[in-house]
């Protein structure tokens, strides 16, 4: 497979740079007949019983930026995850002169610097026990490069279901969803559980090799309850919300239609050919061309991936993470 097959022509204009106020009066592209709906018409669109899975997960102030120490020359840190052995990997902006002992600061933070730079990203090990709240206070959540708009609420870029920060990114399809939108759900006895993935690199990076096998996932923890689990498994249809939540349901796959509870870190690429067990259908917004997303929606719907993305070209839908959404049924 080649990465160009997951590529497509995205104008400049398409690409939202605003967020839309009510959430909930983003548009929804209902794949299964091409209708054009609005979120908050999602209730209507689904069946008592169905279950909706979404990302708890919360974007961290994970973007640092600092000097380095000896030289002056400025650092942009995005924190990515935890490391190995109490460190943090990072992606490092510029990484090329990195070196193992280098030392950045961050006004009451100070990084030090422990594996060589691969692919841009490092290892980092603080100077502080409560790492979490050094973030908030020197950090800044990052937004999306291509977004050049402003919010008026740092929390716009969050999901009305985040919890616990430990994400690079937001699940976007998650950011639609309001108290009517969740209120009219529940009235159709539409079941929502949650569970976690720790957003991270591969959501904002295209595949750069020519091949879609020579692609290498940066690995993402995601983690299932007991009880999330035991909802997926009696449920009559599972709809994701968010290609975050189909790698956490496929990652900890049990079997054709059932999950197992549990945490680890997945590295799970999910293309054409790949096989869904759990996911049913998935509402997911309008991604990067040339993306692993792309090509799991590809592994989802199969062509008629690149005729919803068409489709919402032509009738004007905004794309990417403050952009529209849609509703597609596993082929």
């Amino acid at each position: 497979m080649k990465v160009a097959d997951f590529r497509y022509d995205l104008p400049e204009e398409a690409v939202a740079q605003s967020a839309v106020e009510p959430r909930h009066d983003s548009r929804l592209l209902d794949t299964r007949d091409m209708t054009d709906r609005r979120f908050l018409e999602l209730a209507e669109m689904l069946a008592p019983g169905d279950l909706l899975v979404v990302n708890e997960t919360r974007v961290r102030a994970a973007r640092l930026n600092g000097v380095r120490r000896g030289t002056g020359g400025r650092v942009e840190l995005l924190i990515l995850g935890r490391g190995r052995d109490g460190a943090w990997e990072a992606a490092a902006r510029p990484a090329r002169r990195l070196r193992p002992g280098a030392v950045i600061e961050f006004d009451a933070l100070t990084a030090t610097v422990a594996t060589a730079p691969e692919r841009g990203v490092v290892e980092v090990t603080f100077d502080v026990a409560d790492v979490e709240r050094a973030f908030e206070a020197v950090g800044a959540v990052p937004l999306p490069p291509y977004f050049r708009g402003r919010l008026a609420d740092p929390d716009r870029y969050q999901t009305m279901f985040a919890a616990a920060p430990g994400s690079a990114a937001a699940p976007t399809a998650g950011l639609h969803f309001t108290d009517e939108v969740v209120t009219r759900l529940k009235r159709r006895r539409v079941e929502i559980v949650r569970v976690d993935l720790h957003v991270s690199l591969d959501t904002f990076r295209p595949m750069t090799a020519d091949n879609v096998e020579d692609h290498r996932m940066h690995s993402e923890w995601c983690a299932i309850s007991e009880s999330a689990a035991a909802a997926v498994n009696a449920a009559r249809k599972v709809i994701a919300v968010g290609t975050t939540v189909v790698r956490t349901l496929e990652s900890l796959a049990d079997g054709p239609g059932r999950v197992r509870a549990g945490s680890h870190h997945t590295d799970l690429f999910l293309r054409p050919g790949a096989e869904i067990q759990v996911t049913d259908a998935v509402i997911t917004n309008f991604h990067m061309p040339g993306s692993t997303l792309v090509a799991l929606v590809a592994a989802f719907m199969g062509d008629r991936w690149r005729g919803a993305y068409g489709a919402a070209l032509e009738r004007g839908y905004r794309f990417l993470s403050f952009g529209d959404a849609m509703y597609a049924e596993r082929t």
